[in-house]
């Protein structure tokens, strides 16, 4: 056992960092009403090295930058629940958290991006070369590569082996908001990342491989091809286009919940059969960005979201839940964080698949009238109860 050093956050919630056997961070946060003590056990297990940090190629044709991660191929898919490699060690379930925890993030076994900055730092491997900067990322050539630097961390909600982030209480819910402040902030200083982007896919439908409740945060070493489309589209517009954006649905008939510091909505023009958009009222790039009061709003009211989808049929919604933030380095003033909450469920048992039109063109049609999708959602959200 090892005895260690607290951190006090926001809301109550202490923080503790410790290493994994190889070398990898793992950081608990303890929820305000924990009954852990601050000793955790340390991870004895014989791992062999960490894989090679990742490269990604260039696509000349649309400048998209492609990690190719092999390692990934060797990632847990769909293991028994006693072999849960996110629950908490124990005799025969060697898995990745040594000790039991309420909230617990470390960094990925298998990363699209990482395992390490080295490349960014000038202690790089031989033969890396990470990207130089923006203006390096957006020239276009043939054959081009970079390293992937960057980091993926999974974020646990819970020890529990079942659920995901809408099945756990209001004050677990904050622990979590708490850690993904943390994280942003921590994430957002590594040299090289220029995007922090933390996320919950639930469903195998959706493609989970895990059905322990966990999400993740990835640090690209770029900014994502939706983030400049997004910042063209201010760029083209206004810099207030995101509150103009509020304001607009705010007056219209798709809002689904509102509170003093967040309003959600169904967007105007939502491709999904279910799609969410949920926004702070005033300016924030990122959740470091956050008030407590802010904080403290959004874990009731993202709980009542996530429940109100659920309850709109008899079975859980599969759904990627994303948190868009501003890039790192650009656009702070402009692009605001918001969530945008998908899924391809159309119908109790029919899901939308993206055909020639999305897949190919990213031509969407929509099939259920963004007017119709929020009244179905007010009524199934009216029912929640937290």
């Amino acid at each position: 056992m090892q005895e260690l050093r607290p951190e006090p956050l926001g809301a109550g919630v202490v923080k503790r960092a410790t290493r994994l056997a190889d070398g990898r961070e793992l950081i608990y946060f303890d929820d305000p009403d924990t009954t852990l003590s601050a000793e955790r056990s340390v991870d004895t297990r014989d791992l062999g090295p960490r894989p090679a940090t990742a490269s990604m190629r260039q696509d000349v044709l649309t400048g998209d930058w492609v990690s190719v991660a092999a390692a990934r191929q060797n990632r847990a898919f769909l293991p028994p629940p006693e072999l849960d490699p996110l629950a908490p060690q124990s005799p025969t379930n060697p898995s990745e958290i040594p000790s039991v925890y309420d909230v617990a993030v470390f960094e990925n076994k298998s990363p699209s991006f990482g395992p390490a900055l080295a490349a960014a730092t000038g202690d790089a491997p031989e033969g890396a070369d990470a990207p130089h900067g923006l203006d390096d990322l957006a020239a276009l050539g043939l054959g081009r590569t970079r390293t992937s630097v960057g980091r993926c961390e999974v974020v646990c909600f819970s020890p529990e082996r079942a659920g995901s982030f809408g099945t756990q209480s209001v004050t677990r819910a904050r622990t979590v908001i708490e850690a993904w402040a943390d994280r942003t902030a921590a994430l957002s200083a590594l040299p090289g990342v220029q995007q922090v982007f933390p996320f919950e896919n639930r469903g195998e439908a959706i493609g989970v491989t895990l059905h322990h409740p966990h999400g993740q945060i990835y640090s690209y070493p770029y900014i994502t091809p939706r983030t400049q489309r997004l910042l063209d589209a201010i760029d083209r517009t206004a810099p207030d286009l995101f509150q103009r954006i509020l304001e607009f649905e705010q007056a219209g008939p798709r809002v689904l919940l509102r509170g003093e510091h967040w309003t959600a909505f169904v967007p105007f023009a939502a491709r999904w059969p279910i799609e969410i958009h949920m926004m702070p009222h005033r300016h924030v790039p990122d959740f470091a960005g956050l008030t407590d009061a802010e904080r403290d709003e959004l874990a009731p009211l993202y709980l009542r979201l996530l429940r109100g989808v659920d309850a709109l049929y008899d079975s859980e919604t599969p759904y990627i839940a994303a948190w868009h933030q501003a890039p790192v380095h650009v656009a702070r003033d402009t692009a605001r964080l918001h969530l945008q909450l998908t899924s391809p469920r159309r119908a109790a048992d029919k899901l939308k698949f993206l055909a020639g039109s999305e897949a190919a063109m990213g031509a969407w049609i929509g099939d259920v009238p963004p007017e119709n999708a929020a009244e179905k959602l007010r009524a199934a959200i009216e029912g929640v109860t937290l």
